[in-house]
Order: C-alpha cells, then sequence, then structure tokens
C-alpha cells in the first residue's frame, strides 16, 4: 500500500483482509467492546505523552499511529458488518458540522484567548 488509501478503500481492503486471514467478523458486540479496549490504548498514550502522567515501565516505545491505525480498523470493521458506507457517513456528517457549527466557534472567545 504505497498509495494513499480512500475510505472506500480502506473499507474493501479490511474486508478482503477478513475474508482472507480473519475467518469472519467478530461480532458487532465483541467489536464494540475491541473499540472501547483500542481507544484505551490511544488515551493512555496521550496521557503519557501530552499529559501529565508519565510511561509505565515498558510504555516508552508505544506507537499512536499504529494504536490510531487500530481504532480505524475495528470502526471499519463495525461499518462494514453493519452496511455503513463510511464515505457517505462521512461527507454527511461533514456538512452536518458545517451547517450547525459554522459561525459557533468563530464566535467563541474562549478559542481565541
Amino acid at each position: 500500500m504505497d498509495e494513499d488509501i480512500t475510505i472506500r478503500n480502506a473499507q474493501s481492503a479490511v474486508h478482503e483482509w477478513i475474508t482472507k486471514y480473519g475467518v469472519r467478523y467478530f461480532s458487532e458486540l465483541t467489536n464494540m467492546a475491541i473499540l472501547t479496549e483500542e481507544v484505551g490504548e490511544v488515551a493512555r498514550i496521550i496521557a503519557r505523552q501530552y499529559g501529565d502522567q508519565s510511561p509505565k515501565k515498558g510504555e516508552n516505545d508505544i506507537d499512536l499511529g499504529d494504536e490510531l491505525a487500530d481504532v480505524l480498523w475495528v470502526v471499519i470493521c463495525l461499518a462494514n458488518q453493519t452496511g455503513i458506507d463510511l464515505t457517505a457517513a462521512f461527507k454527511k456528517n461533514m456538512e452536518k458540522k458545517t451547517e450547525r457549527d459554522k459561525l459557533r466557534h468563530l464566535n467563541n472567545d474562549k478559542l481565541f484567548a
């Protein structure tokens, strides 16, 4: 994968990997639990790299990018197994956010302090 990948291509690549190597998707409930676990791993890294906690012994080589990719992987699995086109959903979500928040943040003095 040397080229940029679209969301749609990522969904397809995950599905191909699952059917070739993963046997089948884990249940939606299992994937939700795995997603929670992966987000927790991201939170641990953020707390130690950008927050006030210091790393525990052996945590210095943890890769934030890899952990974020794990989160993305599970989100894609959940989308695939529930029939969600993430490209369409993302476009719709951006439109919603733009309509709702186009002036909200620009008018928030807290963001300019």
